[in-house]
């Protein structure tokens, strides 16, 4: 198997998956989507480093290269191409956009019927102002949330109208969910990791603030996964067609739980402390089984 690594940043995740997928026979070549090109007039015009004369059979995508909308579009356009030409992406651009666009996720869990915290996306600071008069107030705010946006970064509670920020500073979109309060008051939700379907492992986070990110400060705790989180994770998964994600859930008050975040680069540095499973190991098994599923097909190779 010609197997490519991509991974921009996070040297500790980049090395793990790394030594797993070499673990498991795969010597996977270290790339950025930022190195591969596209030309035109001679074959293939899809040319990845690492990969002379044709395409790699799969790319585990660790992490995305921050950047212009022109350049993340270019390297979503990059792994659409790569897709379309056979090559087994994880996680693949559909499943990236639909994860990163927080509304797209909403509007996936939802049709689905997996639920979720009330959630209300609108792009007019009056029609926001007037959704936030009558849905929030005191002791029982909204949180609004930045629709590209990950680790717990620039989050706000909201309880009146004043609060809102004008529309250039929200990107001229604000997506508002209903926070929900522990009854016991305590600042802690859950991760649920997945991978090819399979919920393989969890942690409680806990903070001391509502925010929980380990990457904010939360503290990860162990966790073992009840049946009914397991599948609601695994269920969020499926309707947003991740092959390994990080799930967020939230206690819903009633015993059951609710989703709040479907990750589709998630890290797991936090989770690997609390846990016994690998799961860079989990990952990689998952990618390369993916890989070899793959049904044989024609292969797009460049021509000198």
């Amino acid at each position: 198997m010609r197997i490519a690594l991509a991974a921009d940043n996070g040297a500790w995740h980049k090395a793990r998956l790394r030594a797993a997928l070499t673990r498991l026979g795969a010597e996977p070549v270290l790339l950025s989507l930022a190195d591969v090109t596209i030309e035109t007039g001679a074959g293939e015009p899809l040319r990845v480093p690492g990969f002379p004369g044709g395409l790699p059979d799969g790319v585990l995508l660790r992490t995305i290269a921050g950047g212009t909308f022109e350049a993340t579009t270019l390297r979503l356009g990059v792994l659409h191409a790569l897709s379309a030409a056979g090559t087994v992406v994880w996680n693949g651009p559909a499943a990236i956009e639909r994860s990163v666009d927080k509304a797209m996720t909403s509007l996936l869990l939802a049709r689905h019927g997996i639920p979720t915290p009330e959630t209300f996306v609108l792009s007019r600071r009056e029609a926001a102002a007037a959704l936030v008069a009558r849905e929030a107030g005191p002791g029982r705010p909204l949180v609004l949330k930045p629709l590209f946006g990950s680790q717990g970064e620039g989050l706000q509670l909201v309880e009146r109208p004043e609060d809102l920020p004008p529309e250039e500073l929200v990107g001229r979109v604000y997506y508002l969910q209903r926070y929900i309060a522990r009854r016991d008051g305590a600042w802690q939700d859950y991760r649920v990791f997945v991978c090819d379907g399979r919920a393989v492992a969890g942690m409680i986070r806990e903070g001391d603030g509502w925010i929980t990110n380990v990457h904010r400060g939360g503290r990860p705790l162990p966790w073992a996964v009840p049946a009914r989180a397991a599948a609601l994770a695994e269920a969020a998964a499926t309707a947003v067609g991740v092959g390994y994600t990080g799930i967020d859930l939230v206690e819903d008050g009633e015993g059951g739980f609710l989703v709040l975040e479907v990750n589709s680069m998630p890290a797991w540095s936090g989770l690997q402390q609390v846990t016994p499973v690998d799961i860079a190991e989990t990952v990689a098994r998952g990618f390369l089984a993916a890989v070899r599923a793959r049904a044989p097909g024609p292969r797009l190779v460049a021509h000198g």
